[in-house]
């Protein structure tokens, strides 16, 4: 494997900014400061640029399955675009299938993804019922195979919802062998008999799915979520927050020091809910779970992100075409069968830099934590990612702070026929991307190999050791 050599760069962490030479050997960090006269098979000049860990991005949904469709991007189109926006490593979702184990679900997804992912990867696994083989599964994966935390789901009833009993012992059991629980935190109840009255009323439109996914169905179940975890004393991750009372809920538990984290998304931070009233059919773009909600969420979600009461950014990457193909289409005359997701996976670093550093809202060692550190300590891959360090993997970003990109699905490598932001100029890109030590982008372009990213084993959450007692 090569040497590489990163001279005269601006390291910034989550902690720290400096300027120091980096050399890298074997795919791993060997040493950190002055390295003149030192050879190297690849230097590359860091003048001008700052030099960041490579991103991680803890929320991504790549070739899953949605009745008979699949998000658009698969494990090589989607890791590829993580990697130009500055990505190098993923956490995607393996879900069970009804009537089955969970150690199937994980099965299937490591197909989709071996031989394809450019960059590392792992996975939660979604839990879709409690049956009489989840508690030894969730045993197993934890212990053999490195998957420390699993998802679950308050909304989508007769599909994905578990009850609250069922909830709680995820908890109790993810708290015995040592995983994180994270939550899709909505009323499920309570938003489909909205979806029925709206459908009812002939409200068919696209801006009906916001209407009928109140902030107040997110803050309620947010409150429930964490409730059941202080029952349980474990630990829970509540993703994609999108309102201020979710935000408040999260904040109050963490001041009474309950190991509550909370995750939002690019879109809930630079977008609002007047992408709602768009004209025609466009606003089905904008179909997400949370829907979009108003600047004062905007306002309150980057409170949350400089206080750290919000501790990770992700995507949420979750693609359907618009016309090519006609996923979101579907929906043409009723809004419930618009498939739910947007994309985001590609833009997430760029969006966030120009929206939070140079707006002065985050600094940029905030951002690193936002975007590396945090989900590399909440989801057991540090020290090995998620900074930069003598003996970490050499995941490194050669950030130009500069760098104007103008977004769009003309010249994005998402495969999907649209973006959220089309048109939007952002400033702040990646000049070069770096995974394990070897180059995968240069001037935005992907020049890695198919399939050289590996699947990732996580230690236990916060440290604990995994049992197995069946």
């Amino acid at each position: 494997m090569e040497t590489v050599l990163i001279r005269n760069g601006t390291i910034v962490t989550a902690a720290e900014r400096y300027e120091a030479d980096v050399y890298v050997d074997r795919g791993v960090i060997s040493s950190i400061g002055p390295q003149s006269g030192r050879p190297a098979d690849t230097v590359l000049d860091a003048s001008g640029l700052l030099v960041l860990p490579g991103g991680i991005d803890a929320h991504t949904h790549l070739d899953m399955p949605l009745c008979d469709i699949a998000s658009t991007d698969d494990f090589e189109t989607g890791t590829i675009a993580a990697a130009c926006g500055g990505t190098t490593t993923i956490i995607d979702f393996a879900t069970q299938e009804a009537g089955q184990g969970l150690l199937p679900a994980l099965d299937a997804w490591m197909a989709r993804a071996e031989g394809k992912a450019v960059i590392d990867y792992a996975f939660h696994v979604a839990i879709c019922e409690w049956n009489d083989r989840t508690a030894s599964d969730m045993a197993r994966l934890v212990q053999r195979d490195g998957v420390t935390s699993f998802k679950l789901f308050m909304a989508y009833p007769g599909r994905l919802m578990l009850d609250d009993a069922s909830i709680f012992r995820v908890l109790l059991h993810a708290r015995h062998i040592g995983a994180l629980v994270s939550v899709h935190a909505e009323n499920g109840g309570v938003i489909e008999v909205l979806v029925s009255e709206a459908l009812r009323r002939g409200d068919v439109a696209p801006r009906f799915h916001a209407l009928t996914r109140p902030a107040a169905a997110e803050r309620e179940a947010v409150a429930r979520a964490i409730a059941l975890a202080e029952m349980a004393s474990a630990p829970i991750y509540i993703v994609h927050v999108s309102c201020t009372g979710a935000v408040e809920c999260i904040e109050q538990a963490r001041e009474r020091g309950l190991p509550v984290h909370g995750e939002t998304c690019p879109h809930y931070l630079v977008l609002s809910d007047a992408e709602y009233e768009r004209p025609g059919f466009e606003a089905a773009k904008y179909v997400m779970s949370p829907p979009l909600r108003s600047v004062a969420d905007q306002d309150a979600l980057w409170r949350a992100t400089a206080s750290r009461a919000i501790e990770v950014v992700a995507t949420d990457h979750c693609p359907f075409g618009m016309d090519d193909p006609p996923h979101k289409r579907r929906g043409l005359d009723d809004f419930s069968k618009i498939p739910s997701g947007a994309p985001g996976i590609e833009t997430r670093l760029m969006l966030l830099w120009d929206s939070g550093v140079r707006a002065g809202r985050i600094s940029p060692n905030r951002f690193v934590d936002l975007t590396a550190t945090a989900p590399a300590k909440i989801f057991g891959l540090w020290p090995r990612k998620g900074t930069i360090a003598v003996g970490t993997d050499a995941d490194l970003v050669l950030w130009d702070p500069g760098a104007q990109t103008r977004l769009s699905a003309s010249t994005h490598h998402m495969r999907v026929d649209y973006s959220l932001y089309e048109g939007r100029v952002v400033t702040g890109a990646p000049a070069a991307v770096l995974s394990r030590g070897e180059v995968v982008v240069r001037n935005g372009a992907y020049v890695g190999r198919r399939g050289r990213g590996q699947f990732l084993r996580r230690a236990p959450h916060a440290g604990r050791a995994a049992r197995i007692d069946s």
